[in-house]
């Protein structure tokens, strides 16, 4: 079957594909003879922006001979797939490696095998890539396409470690190993490691004043890298765009199906976050806030943030979280349970990326403001985006509900606390009981000092506004795997704005933000409290337990505390389990909290029906 310009095929019903040609020009080959490839140099062209200094690959040499006939195995029977194809947005930025041949994201055939690493420069350099808010990338997908490139490992067996962490780090240290003896050809040609060679093997090659880079995604060996963003049990967990085999989204066994899933992948990011994905999803978060950067640097238009925003020096050194998550429970006295037949927790959804969007953050040198001037600047229309040192008055000298955790974390029940708060703890603190504060007046938290920022504004609106829009694609389209990475891409990029050591690289320092992350924390654990204190007032009805967003509440037949409302932030029913007898007799009969969140935490995973959400057992939906 012959294809023409801009045909696809499915990579699972063609016998025989004969290869397209990848361009226009007719004097061009159909594919790089991968054999007889001679290279010349073309001239340089620019990438997206000068941000990146990451350049096209077509200026590395220009290809001269004839195809190469490529076959590609016949399968009986084609796997259904009720997702939307694989678009074309992703084609000229990746290229999709298995022991089969090599395909564009959205399914056309570009070469046959590729069994040596001379064959891979060459199809690289050949390919023409060209960044997406990412460097160019090539997936190599299947273990026999690894070994084609003599990238075998054998770190031994999992049944034969006690701790998975023993075996991931054997595995990585082999795998880097064997890539350093195997890339010689390549180094050779011109390329320079940028980094210790890994899952991804970080390539650039500069000519003249123009550097070019791509990023080899070894897929077999992504569970050899470890990060939150990809978690970490007993066994492999969430592993960014490839999914999760836990959770069911991981690509398929066979390696065809794996490569066309993968294309769709891939495809669906550059279309819906206008990028690549990044080596993790925060890293993918911070690509199109990168992206937003650039195209408001270019236009003049809109709040561009370039530089680091640390923690002021405090007085006294500061530990842990400026704005810690909540975390508390307690145990139910028997009458709360009498008429309760199921066990219910709800969660925000996608708090992170609600608050993130409505926030105003700040930005620039920040300013230290002494007594009077702390106390002025808070007293504003507008609380200025900052850090404030108060003094949070005893719980038990406060008219606050018992069945309800402290309105901040860093509060006790005994004793006032010296402490510092973002603004927005600062707003929620004199917000009355009922709406989730304590009612205090600003003598009360006694200001003491304070640092504030020159410029706020909405720095995230635009990015969690893309992530919310293609979020809704996902979801509308039941697209598991897709709502599962962007769930992890802003919660990750939140999540590590905290981190320094995340964004060392100079043009990645503008990430280092922590109180912006705390300040979305404080706003999420602020918002939920609303929730609570409504649902007390409406229902009747106390938590007992909290974590991070979600709130278990024991609750009878007829009784829905999930919102309507489809929007971000809003209460969603994550989970509900039967209240049974012995269930009951273990709630009230625990010794302590810990055995409280024993009890709940085996009901919801051993016999839990949930709405569908996948979530992370400690962060919930946010």
């Amino acid at each position: 079957m012959a294809m023409k310009k801009g045909e696809q095929f499915a990579l699972f019903d063609v016998d025989v594909p004969v290869p397209a040609p990848m361009n226009q020009e007719a004097s061009e080959p159909q594919q790089p003879a991968l054999f007889d490839l001679v290279d010349a140099t073309s001239p340089e062209q620019n990438a997206e922006s000068a941000d990146e200094v990451v350049e096209s690959t077509n200026h590395d040499a220009a290809v001269e001979g004839s195809g190469v006939d490529v076959s590609v195995p016949a399968h009986d029977e084609s796997p259904s797939f009720s997702l939307p194809p694989a678009g074309e947005s992703a084609d000229g930025h990746a290229v999709i490696v298995t022991a089969a041949g090599t395909y564009t994201p959205s399914g056309q055939v570009l070469t046959g095998p590729v069994d040596s690493v001379e064959k891979l420069d060459k199809l690289i350099r050949w390919a023409a890539l060209t960044p997406l808010g990412a460097p160019a990338q090539i997936w190599v997908v299947g273990i026999d396409a690894c070994e084609m490139l003599g990238w075998v490992i054998d770190p031994g067996s999992e049944d034969d470690v006690d701790d998975m962490e023993v075996l991931r780090t054997r595995a990585a240290a082999e795998l880097t190993g064997v890539l350093q003896a195997t890339l010689n050809p390549m180094l050779t040609a011109g390329w320079e490691l940028r980094g210790d060679p890994g899952h991804v093997v970080h390539l650039s090659r500069t000519t003249g004043k123009f550097t070019s880079m791509v990023d080899i995604v070894i897929e077999p060996y992504v569970w050899t890298y470890w990060n939150k963003d990809f978690g970490w049990g007993n066994r492999v967990g969430d592993m960014g765009i490839l999914g999760s085999p836990t959770a069911g989204t991981y690509l398929p066994d066979d390696d065809l199906p794996a490569a066309r899933e993968l294309g769709r992948r891939l495809a669906w990011c550059a279309t819906h976050l206008g990028v690549l994905p990044g080596p993790t999803p925060a890293r993918t978060g911070a690509a199109v806030l990168d992206k937003i950067k650039r195209e408001r640097t270019r236009s003049g238009k809109g709040i561009v943030v370039t530089a680091a925003g640390p923690v002021p020096p405090l007085d006294g050194e500061h530990r842990g979280d400026l704005e810690p998550a909540v975390g508390w429970t307690r145990v139910p006295d028997r009458e709360e349970l009498d008429d309760a037949t199921v066990l219910v927790s709800i969660d925000q959804r996608a708090a992170y990326l609600a608050s993130a969007g409505m926030l105003d953050f700040g930005y620039g040198k920040p300013r230290h403001l002494g007594d009077d001037d702390a106390r002025a600047a808070a007293a504003a229309s507008k609380t200025p985006f900052g850090l404030w040192h108060v003094t949070l008055p005893a719980g038990n000298m406060l008219a606050l509900p018992e069945k309800m955790p402290l309105p901040h974390p860093h509060m006790l029940s005994d004793q006032p606390v010296h402490t510092w708060v973002t603004s927005v703890s600062l707003d929620a603190l004199q917000a009355p009981v009922a709406d989730g504060g304590i009612g205090a007046e600003l003598d009360d938290l006694d200001i003491t000092e304070a640092w504030v920022y020159p410029e706020q504004g909405r720095v995230l609106d635009k990015w969690a506004r893309i992530l919310r829009e293609a979020r809704k694609v996902a979801v509308d389209t039941d697209d598991a795997a897709m709502k599962r990475f962007l769930g992890a891409c802003y919660k990750g990029y939140i999540g590590r704005m905290v981190n320094p050591d995340m964004w060392t690289a100079k043009q990645m320092q503008h990430h280092h933000q922590p109180l912006w992350r705390a300040a979305i924390i404080a706003h999420c654990r602020w918002r939920g409290r609303r929730v609570a204190m409504r649902i007390a007032r409406e229902t009747g009805r106390w938590p007992l337990r909290t974590v991070t967003d979600s709130w278990v509440y024991p609750l009878p037949d007829g009784v829905d505390l999930a919102d309507e409302s489809d929007a971000l932030g809003k209460m969603t029913l994550e989970k509900h389990a039967a209240l049974t007898e012995d269930l009951a007799t273990a709630l009230t009969d625990a010794r302590d909290t810990h055995e409280i969140n024993l009890a709940i935490k085996a009901v919801f995973t051993d016999g839990d029906v949930s709405d569908g959400n996948v979530v992370d057992e400690d962060e919930g939906n946010n």
